[in-house]
Order: structure tokens, then C-alpha cells, then sequence
């Protein structure tokens, strides 16, 4: 079976199981992003019913209604992206649906496939380009970061609501969603971080060479360390 992100047709007619009031009351702060013509989402093989269907039998169904009140348009595609990916394989290096995804691969497709925007590659990347924010400050389509390799962000999922993310955890696994205060990764929690808005993006691109030269400068001088010891 192939697995593909839903189309934004797609996306519209499932928001209104998802967000039936999304139309109304977004926070003033919730990142709007224009998707990029080049990129619209392809066709897909799982319909609005099957989607829907296969929500209901992951008890989803619930939790979305209990976040719709919350989540703006624009973050509902990310959410209904990422849900589309539910049950694709992990794979160490993976960037599609088709071949499996790892952690990373998984995050930039969801943001690339619903709009239009290209995040680094690796978990470390992504949090350097992105804006830290509080964990009581998360919003559907922020991201998490947990520490689950004895190094920060070393691993990456999404934020989907009510204290929720879902993420391709590890091999052997599929994507899926978890609990953020689950035990293993509350102890493993690294922080949330933010895609910066378009209206942000001037000053986001003129920093994010910045932020990448320093967290390169960091790595590089911890291995030194490591070499001399």
C-alpha cells in the first residue's frame, strides 16, 4: 500500500470531522504559512472514510474533537498530513512514505507536504533553525525534542494537541502517536520548538546561518574535547 500526505481537497473535507469550529477563535499567535505551489500535496490512497475509520480505531477521533477548539486552518493541514502517515514503517535515513521514515524525515515531509516548507534534514538541525518555546506554550504543529541517545535532540516528533505527538520512534516501529507524559519521554523531554511564521522569515533566514555555524562550532569542539581525553 503506498502512502502519501492527503491533498488539500482532501484535508478540507476531513477538517470537518477534525476542526469543525477552526474557522473561529484562532490563538493570535498561531503561525499562518503560504504553501508553495511547487510542492502541493499529491493524490492519495486513503480516503476521507478510511482516514477517519482508521482514527476511530486508534482513539483519535476523540482527542482531535477535544483540540479543535484550538487549532487554526493552517496547523489543521499540518495535523491532517501528519495523521495521514499513521502506520508508515520506520526506516534509519527514510524520507518518504513509500520507503519508511526515521524521526527527522518524518517531521520535514509533514511540513514540506502540507506547506510547502523545507526544514533541515537532521533532528539537531531542526531544532537549531526553529524558536524555542515553553512546554505550557505547544500548539499543533510545534515540535518536540527528546534526548534518547545520550545527546540533545536526538530525536523529533510533532505536537498534535492535548499533551500528544506523533512521531516514527525507532526501528521496528511504525509512526504513531504517544503521550507526552508518558514515562519515557517525559524523563527524556528536550523541549519544544517553533517554525517560524512567514512574516518572521526575514529575520529567522538572516539567523539561521548563525544558528547552524554555532551548533556546528558546539559539535565540533566537543568531539576536540573528546579526541584530547
Amino acid at each position: 500500500m503506498r502512502f502519501k500526505a492527503p491533498t488539500l481537497a482532501a484535508c478540507t473535507v476531513f477538517c470537518t470531522v477534525l476542526l469543525a469550529t477552526s474557522a473561529s477563535a484562532a490563538p493570535q499567535n498561531q503561525q499562518v504559512y503560504a504553501p508553495s505551489s511547487s510542492t502541493t500535496p499529491s493524490a492519495t490512497s486513503i480516503g476521507t472514510d478510511d482516514m477517519e475509520r482508521m482514527l476511530a480505531e486508534r482513539n483519535l477521533l476523540s482527542h482531535i474533537d477535544n483540540v479543535r477548539q484550538n487549532v487554526s486552518t493552517k496547523a489543521s493541514e499540518i495535523v491532517v498530513t501528519a495523521m495521514g502517515f499513521l502506520g508508515v514503517p520506520y526506516r534509519r535515513g527514510g524520507n518518504s512514505a513509500e520507503t519508511g521514515f526515521d524521526c527527522s524525515g518524518f517531521v520535514r515531509a509533514i511540513y514540506e507536504q502540507s506547506l510547502g516548507m523545507v526544514l533541515p534534514r537532521r533532528a539537531e538541525q531542526q531544532a537549531a533553525a526553529t524558536e524555542n518555546i515553553d512546554k505550557s506554550d505547544l500548539q499543533p504543529g510545534d515540535l518536540v525534542f527528546f534526548n534518547t541517545m545520550r545527546r540533545t535532540f536526538s530525536h523529533v516528533g510533532m505536537y498534535v494537541g492535548d499533551g500528544k505527538f506523533i512521531h516514527s520512534p525507532r526501528s521496528g516501529a511504525e509512526v504513531r502517536v504517544e503521550s507526552l507524559s508518558v514515562a519515557y519521554w517525559k524523563r527524556r523531554f528536550d523541549g519544544a520548538r517553533r517554525v517560524a511564521r512567514p512574516a518572521d522569515a526575514g529575520a529567522a533566514q538572516a539567523s539561521l546561518q548563525q544558528r547552524l555555524t554555532s551548533a556546528a562550532m558546539q559539535i565540533q569542539a566537543e568531539q576536540e574535547s573528546l579526541y584530547r581525553h
